[in-house]
């Protein structure tokens, strides 16, 4: 194995632990759909590029659009940050003071944030998902006379506190902000950090174990 190989490995995995937990200001650009639709919106979870990187995005904001290859300016805001300093400012609905979870933001995000964790294992759901995350923001999105957005809203209530906040990000349109007229807002979930720190001391053991053989080429 090429010494240059496996240290291009390492600084990938290095790359890529600041980027998941760092906020400010990235460059965002939307890319497909995994097709399920309710006949008028395909729904989450979407995909695309965050600073280069490829990202799932999980769209809580029903009042604002994008379009498939635009690009555009965001702030990113790290769920825990947010939360634990109790500022929500550069976010759609935390930093607008018309948005109607302005009061509390916090625990509108948080419960948005576990809806998020139910689409891979709920596949045959993914429109009920979708409405009950846009219905968080968006109180009514899908009237309340449907009972299974309104079981996941009751669900998302008693189980958003079973998520490890540092694990979410908000992908917000750069200021000033506006309740509508603006790009969507989206949820990403980023990599859990005990399996990026287990990559790289993997990494890291088998270059020692490698150069202690001598089997490691420049």
């Amino acid at each position: 194995m090429k010494f240059a190989r496996l240290l291009g490995l390492l600084l990938v995995g290095i790359f890529l632990v600041p980027l998941a937990y760092a906020d400010g200001s990235v460059s965002m650009a939307f890319g497909t759909v995994n097709g399920a639709n309710d006949g008028q919106y395909y729904v989450s979870p979407y995909y695309g590029m965050l600073n280069g990187q490829t990202v799932t995005l999980f769209c809580d904001d029903i009042i604002n659009e994008v379009s498939f290859g635009q690009t555009w300016d965001a702030n990113v805001t790290n769920l825990a940050t947010a939360v634990n300093t109790n500022n929500f400012s550069q976010t759609r609905y935390g930093g607008v003071t018309v948005s109607p979870v302005f009061a509390n933001p916090a625990l509108a995000y948080q419960e948005a944030a576990w809806l998020t964790t139910q689409f891979t294992s709920n596949p045959g759901d993914l429109v009920n998902l979708q409405y009950a995350l846009w219905d968080i923001m968006n109180p009514g999105a899908r009237g309340s006379d449907d009972a299974d957005v309104q079981n996941w809203l009751m669900l998302a209530s008693q189980n958003y506190g079973s998520i490890n906040l540092d694990n979410f990000e908000i992908v917000t349109n750069c200021g000033p902000l506006a309740l509508t007229g603006q790009v969507q807002e989206f949820i990403v979930q980023t990599p859990e950090p005990g399996t990026l720190a287990l990559l790289i001391c993997g990494m890291l053991a088998v270059c020692v174990g490698l150069l202690r053989r001598g089997q490691l080429i420049a």
